[in-house]
Order: C-alpha cells, then sequence, then structure tokens
C-alpha cells in the first residue's frame, strides 16, 4: 500500500475494484466518504455485483469476474489513444524510454520464449539493452520501436472498447464513461486512488492484476502523490505484518528471499542480489542487501555468525523449489510424503481449495498440531458431521493435539495495518482457562528442541542451539524485547569513517533506523524495514499524537510506519523534475534548492538533487516499470488469460487455457471443470457482520448472520425456477454444497463474446463448528491452482451449476 488510509481523503477520483471497501472495510471508508464529502471527489466501483460500495458510488459498472486485465488494459490503451498521459511523469519517472532486447516480441497471447511442456518460459529476452557503460539505453522521443512504449502500444492495442465488452461483459458506454472519468486524473492536479482487496489477489494471475493497475497509475502520474496510489486493503488487522516480517515460505524478514539450493554459499546468493544500478546516479538502494542480510544473520546467531562461516550463511535452510506456499504443502500432504503439520492461527479446511482433497491430505498425517483460542474445523476434521462433514472418523489415525492460544485482544504488541502503521496496542483482558500466548507457545517450543538437540546430537543441530535467545526469561519474551530485536542495535562501537575520533553509533544501543546497518558484524536487526520502530526515543510504535500540522491526513506522530516512519512511499514523484509539486495545493515534497523538505519523510536520499536521482529508489533504474523485465512469470507487460474455469474461450488465444505458466499439479488439471457442465460463473465473498471464520462463534454476529446463503440474481432464478430463501444445490468438479439461495437485483447477467453469463455469489463464513448454524463454504467447489507469482488460489472466479432442492442438508 503506497498511500495510508487517511490519505484517501486528498484524492479527486476513488475506484474500487477487486474489493468491497464498504462492506469488508466499513471504518477505512469512511475516508472515501470524507474526501466525497470535503473534496468532491467521485468514486467508481467495477465489480460483478452491485455492492454496498457499488450503492454510494457515483459511477457502477459490472464485470465479469477474472477480467480485471482486460478491462485495465483497455483503460491504458484508452488514456494512449487519447492522450490523456502526464507525459512528464511517464517519460520521466517510468521506463517508457528504455530500449528492450531484440528478439522479444508477443503473439497471439504468449511472449517470446514459451516452452508448452515445461509451462514456462525462457525470459532471456525480457531484459534491457545495455550499452557499453553498463547503463540502459533508452530513446527520449519514443520513435525507437523496441522501446518499452512502442511494445506496450503494441500488446494492448487489442483491447479497444469493443473487445473489453466481449470479454469482460462490461457494456461499451459503461467502459467508456468509466474510462473518461479517470483519463482526467492525467492533469497535473488530479489524482485518482486505487483501492483493492482479494478480489484481484485470488486469481491464477492475481500478480498481475495489481500490477496492470500500478501501470495505469504511471501513467497517469498518480504513484507517491497525496490521494493517489494503490491502496491493498488488507483483510485482516495484521497481514500486512505478516508478509513484512518473512512469515512466508520463501522470504526472510524485510523482504529478503530465502536462498535456493543452487545458492551454496554467500557469495553466490550474494552475485544476483547486487543491484547495480541500471542508470547513472541512481540509488539502487537494494545494494545495501548485504547489510541488511547480515545484521539479520547476526540478530538471529549473534556471535555465533561470524566473517569466518560467512555469517552463519549455511545454517539458513534453502530451497529447492521456488516455495513451499499453502498449495505445495497440502499437494505433498495429499501425497504422503509430509509427516507432521503445525498450523498456527489458521483454519485450512475452510480457508484453502478444493476441501476434498484437503481432508484426504490431513487424514495422512501422522500428526497435526493445531495453535488457535478457537475449535477450529480443521482441527476437527476428523469428526463426522454429516453432509457438513460426512468422514470415516474410524478410517483417519492422525494425532491431532490442540494447544489454545489467546486471541489478539488478550495480547499485547503491535499490529501492523494496510497503510505499514505499527500500531502498538495493549491486552484488554485475561485469556480463559489453559490458554497461552503464540510467544509463550513458540518459546517453549523452541526452548525443548534446543535442549534436546543439545541431549541427543542430530544430523545437523548447529542452527538450532546455537540461536540467540537473550531474553529476561527465555521460557516468555516479551513483546517490547521482541520489537527491539526488530529495530536492532549496534554489537560494537561504530566509528564515523571520515573521522575515528567520533563513534556513529555506541555499543548496545538501539539503531535509529536502517541507514545505520553495517555488513561487518557490528550491527543486528531482525528487520530492516521495521528499524526505527524501537529505539533510543522509546517505543515509536505507542505515540498517540494526532497532531496534523498541514491538515492532509498525515498524523506523522501517530504511531510509526515503515519505512523511517515515512507515510507515502515514492514521495518524490509527487514532485516535477525540477523538484516542484504538481499540485501546490497538496505539496508533499518540495526540494529548495539544497534538500527535499515537506509534510513526509522524504524517500530519497534528503539532498539528492532532483533532475538526477529518479523517485523509485529500490529500483535499479530509478523509474517505475511499465515494462517488468523477467520478474513476472507470465510476462513483462500484463495480457489477458482467462481463469482456468471459464464460462468462455480465451478471445485473444482461444487455444490458452488459465495462465499458462499458473503451476499445476498432477491430477488437479483433470478437476478443471468445463462450461458445458458447469455453465454459470462463481464467486466467493465476504459480510459485514462476520468477520472470516471467527465470529460464527459470537452469538451476536452467529445471530445477525446465521446461515449459509448463495446469491443468484433474479434472471437465473427464473431460468431455473428457484425461489427466493428455498434451498438449492451448488455443485463444481470438485464437491457439492447446500444453501438458501437469494434472489437479489444486484447481480445481473452479462454478455461474454456473444454468451450470457450467470453470476453465483457465494459467501465464506460458515462451517460445522461455533455457534451458528452449520453450512458450507465456497472452497467445497473451488479449482486447486494458484497465481503463477505468489501462489495465492483462485478463489475468485469458478465454474458450477445449481438447481433447486426440496429441503435443506442432514447434519
Amino acid at each position: 500500500m503506497t498511500n495510508s488510509w487517511t490519505d484517501i481523503k486528498n484524492t479527486d477520483l476513488v475506484i474500487i475494484m477487486g474489493g468491497n471497501a464498504a462492506e469488508a472495510h466499513p471504518c477505512g471508508f469512511k475516508w472515501v466518504t470524507e474526501a466525497k464529502a470535503n473534496r468532491g471527489a467521485k468514486l467508481i466501483v467495477v465489480d460483478p455485483r452491485y455492492t454496498r460500495s457499488a450503492s454510494v458510488a457515483d459511477y457502477y459498472a459490472p464485470i465479469r469476474q477474472g477480467t480485471d486485465i482486460a478491462f485495465l488494459n483497455g483503460l491504458i490503451n484508452y488514456c494512449i489513444q487519447n492522450d490523456k498521459v502526464q507525459w512528464e511523469y511517464c517519460k520521466n519517472f517510468t521506463n517508457a524510454t528504455y530500449l528492450v532486447k531484440e528478439g522479444f516480441d508477443y503473439q497471439d497471447g504468449l511472449f517470446t520464449g514459451y516452452d508448452e511442456v515445461k509451462r514456462d518460459y525462457d525470459r532471456s529476452t525480457w531484459e534491457y539493452q545495455i550499452g557499453p557503460d553498463g547503463f540502459v539505453l533508452t530513446d527520449d522521443t519514443l520513435q525507437d520501436p523496441h522501446c518499452v512504449w512502442n511494445l506496450l502500444k503494441k500488446t494492448i492495442a487489442v483491447y479497444t472498447p469493443e473487445m473489453v465488452e466481449r470479454i469482460c461483459g462490461t457494456p461499451k458506454d459503461k467502459f467508456l464513461k468509466v474510462a473518461a472519468m479517470i483519463a482526467e486524473t492525467s492533469a497535473k492536479d488530479k489524482f485518482m486512488t486505487s483501492m483493492y482487496a482479494l478480489g484481484w489477489t485470488q486469481h491464477s494471475k492475481g500478480s498481475q492484476n495489481i500490477r496492470t493497475m500500478a501501470m495505469l497509475q504511471l501513467i497517469l502520474g498518480n504513484v507517491g502523490c497525496r490521494g493517489g496510489g494503490m491502496n491493498a486493503l488488507r483483510g485482516h488487522s495484521n497481514i500486512q505484518g505478516l508478509t513484512d516480517i518473512g512469515l512466508m515460505s520463501h522470504l526472510l524478514p524485510g523482504y529478503m528471499n530465502i536462498p535456493s539450493d543452487k545458492e551454496d554459499s554467500l557469495d553466490k546468493y550474494m552475485s544476483t542480489r547486487g543491484f547495480k544500478p541500471l542508470r547513472a546516479n541512481q540509488t539502487s538502494y537494494w545494494q545495501n542487501y548485504k547489510k541488511f542480510f547480515v545484521s539479520f544473520q547476526k540478530a538471529m546467531w549473534g556471535a555465533s555468525a561470524t566473517a569466518d562461516n560467512n555469517w552463519a550463511y549455511d545454517w539458513l535452510p534453502k530451497l529447492d523449489v521456488p516455495a513451499y506456499d499453502v498449495l505445495r504443502a497440502f499437494e505433498l500432504m495429499f501425497q504422503g510424503k509430509m509427516n507432521g503439520y503445525f498450523c498456527q492461527g489458521f483454519n485450512p479446511l475452510l480457508a484453502f481449495p478444493n476441501r476434498k482433497k484437503l481432508t484426504v491430505g490431513l487424514s495422512k498425517l501422522k500428526w497435526l498440531v493445531i495453535m488457535d483460542p478457537l475449535d477450529t474445523e480443521t482441527g476437527r476434521f476428523w469428526e463426522n458431521h454429516g453432509e457438513y462433514n460426512d468422514v470415516q472418523t474410524a478410517s483417519i489415525q492422525t494425532e491431532v493435539i490442540q494447544l489454545p492460544a489467546t486471541c489478539f485482544a488478550e495480547d499485547a504488541g503491535s499490529l501492523t495495518n494496510s497503510g505499514r502503521w505499527l500500531q502498538w496496542h495493549w491486552a484488554g483482558g485475561t485469556a480463559p482457562g489453559e490458554a497461552k500466548s503464540d510467544v509463550w507457545i513458540m518459546a517453549q517450543l523452541g526452548q525443548r528442541l534446543k535442549a534436546l538437540y543439545q541431549k541427543e546430537g542430530g544430523a545437523f543441530p548447529d542452527p538450532i542451539v546455537n540461536l540467540t535467545w537473550n531474553y529476561k526469561n527465555p521460557g516468555d519474551p516479551t513483546p517490547e524485547e521482541l520489537a527491539r530485536e526488530l529495530n536492532g542495535s549496534a554489537l560494537a562501537d561504530v566509528p564515523d569513517p571520515n573521522d575515528a575520533t567520533k563513534m556513529i553509533l555506541q555499543k548496545g544501543k538501539q539503531l535509529v533506523s536502517f541507514a545505520a546497518l553495517r555488513d561487518d558484524g557490528t550491527t543486528a536487526s531482525g528487520c530492516w524495514i521495521y528499524s526505527g520502530c524501537f529505539n533510543e526515543a522509546g517505543n515509536n510504535m505507542a505515540r498517540r499524537d494526532n497532531s496534523d500540522p498541514a491538515g492532509l491526513g498525515t498524523f506523522g506522530k501517530w504511531a510509526w510506519s515503515w519505512p523511517v516512519n515515512r507515510r507515502i512511499l515514492y514521495n518524490r514523484a509527487s514532485a516535477d523534475l525540477s523538484g516542484k509539486p504538481w499540485d501546490p495545493t497538496r505539496k508533499l515534497m518540495e526540494w529548495n534548492g539544497t534538500t527535499w523538505v515537506g509534510d513526509d519523510v522524504p524517500d530519497i536520499l534528503p539532498t539528492a538533487k532532483p533532475e538526477v536521482v529518479g523517485p523509485f529508489i529500490m529500483q535499479p533504474e530509478g523509474t517505475g516499470r511499465l515494462f517488468a523485465r523477467a520478474t513476472m512469470r507470465e510476462g513483462p507487460f500484463p495480457v489477458h488469460y482467462e481463469p482456468f474455469e471459464s464460462p468462455i474461450a480465451n478471445p485473444i488465444n482461444p487455444k490458452i487455457r488459465g495462465n499458462p505458466v499458473a503451476r499445476v499439479f498432477k491430477g488437479d488439471m483433470e478437476q478443471f471443470g468445463d462450461a458445458k457442465d458447469f455453465p454459470y460463473a462463481a464467486t466467493s465473498y465476504r459480510l459485514t457482520e462476520h468477520f472470516h471464520y471467527w465470529t460464527k462463534h459470537s452469538q451476536i454476529n452467529a445471530s445477525l448472520q446465521p446461515e449459509f446463503f448463495v446469491e443468484i440474481g433474479e434472471e437465473l432464478a427464473k431460468e431455473k425456477s428457484i425461489a427466493n430463501g428455498s434451498w438449492v444445490r451448488v455443485w463444481s468438479k470438485r464437491g457439492s454444497v447446500k444453501a438458501k439461495v437469494y434472489v437479489t437485483k444486484r447481480i445481473k447477467p452479462m454478455i461474454c463474446d456473444g454468451k450470457t453469463v450467470h453470476v453465483v455469489g457465494i459467501p465464506l463464513h460458515w462451517g460445522f463448528m461455533g455457534r451458528a448454524r452449520k453450512g458450507f463454504g465456497p472452497n467445497s467447489l473451488t479449482p486447486y491452482v494458484g497465481d503463477a507469482n505468489a501462489e495465492t488460489p483462485e478463489f475468485k472466479a469458478f465454474l458450477v451449476d445449481i438447481e433447486s432442492i426440496p429441503s435443506g442438508p442432514v447434519a
């Protein structure tokens, strides 16, 4: 999320695609209402359903789920064709002028280098032309056919308003209305903000959904500006924090990568992480990667991580596959190749796709540990609950161990919200019964495992027995201790390189920020982007000063935002090439002749000259990328691919099914349904009255929304003779559910490629545990496939059939 919730009030136009903020994020949505009330901002909603967000929108346009890239490419094409481009921003702050290698091409839905057998690309041509000085070749006139701008124009030329209507089902006049409203924000003093959530991520091309909007925002000049940017609406109060500190299977804290097994030495690991600038004088801040990495290793292993053992590099796990994501984990479980599974604060039996496959996998485990404050369906997967969980209990030999944990309201610590704000909170109650905090449980396990390794040895005990564990109570570290460790400290005095008599850092002191990190073992930091959250000034996350001198929603003294308390990322891009704000009434940063000043922490070296150093300091180019190079698996430009289960064939290339590089495990391709058998396009969604699978345990929430239902339009109900409030069966090639049906005006049929497409909406908050009535969820129906880059399961677009039945399921 480039900006913050509070900054949304500064926008001129909000577009909500891939989310339903008014319903799923009602507290944050107030900033949209402030923008509308105080700035006259407009709200556009593009969604398969006429949602609660749409009900307060200035303009609503329908779209078939899974076709967002076609819609967004249509918007980019419209802006280019109608000269609605913020040219000064685009030419100077993006890679539009850069030249791409000769040999790169795009034809019939595929880029150069595709291997159909491997379902992967040779990406060697997806790179820039490099001159003899090591820098990218450019064409500032945008005439060279190999420049990014012309390649982009060629790739997206097919996405005319007529093609958008054909693919998306969005009527041409509605698309053109949206396009005209959005195009106006190409003006230097107009900004649009994008709000998205799981409606974009939970697709087999979810990463590209988001990237396409980011490209549009770059072309319009909206990234880094007040009221602009990309705003990811997290579905959970600490999902941002989860990814920040490396709880993804392929990441280390601070978005560093776990090494692959081919990177068998630190030198080899660092050889691909040097990030030498690709343009003269650019920051390319990832050049400091080794400082972040060595400081992380010191936080992990302290004095045991030395230069002689390459900072304990060999103690890190090495990946033999790109990631052990949830789909791969349950695939291994399904194959009988996993003995045990530790499930902490998750309910995969309802949260992961193809529930039948999940049940089979869990049944093959030797042991399953559930660590949760609630009695979850996953912990009770072995119990027979009639049609709601029809298993043969006696045949399941998995040993299930439940460890009752505290809930968030019974803990102290920080939560990182969508806007990257780390906000400290204090325990609001005492945990009941035998419940213990997550920290206590993990500390006890860690200490006891360490004792076993010390006593019994083992094949490779070093990473466990040498872990740094300097807490006052090793069995129960405090949140403050953990926060200080993430922030980082000096392990030795660090002298000023220009004056040895002066000390930059004193041994034992907390680091002010990540700028102090070193790669010589003198600093430690558990998560470099969190450095500054708990320094010598104290617990900055606990700050509660709501002053806002500029009156524009920065609130720089409220809590703490990573990195270095910066509230808007890339904020140098809010000013032109000379350093003057695009819109002086919403000034964020300005060059005063010697330094950058403004209402936020500059996202650039304060003395970096504006006409020299680019605003996108993490990139070796210094610019935002319209052309992603070889970093995206399905292509350097986003193009439309249908969901793996689609009511129509891909109009761009009917032979391509789904994302051509998405990973599909053996047996799962055969479980993809076809439109001839499953004619209706289904999607999952959430309700205001419930939070995931938690609140069905609460009597109040269970009373507000007690019963599982599905939602269909009046036209489909008439076609299938289904009465409102009656029982229906909905099924896919993987499973079947029974539900009450809600017949509504909120869903209308769409015409896609000449075919009428009906949408079936399926909310996800029910199961067979809790106080609400027993129910099913959409994951009984969804396909086992994920995004090609992040492996997020494709929950938002799949095929089903539906029929009326006389009564509901038997428990």
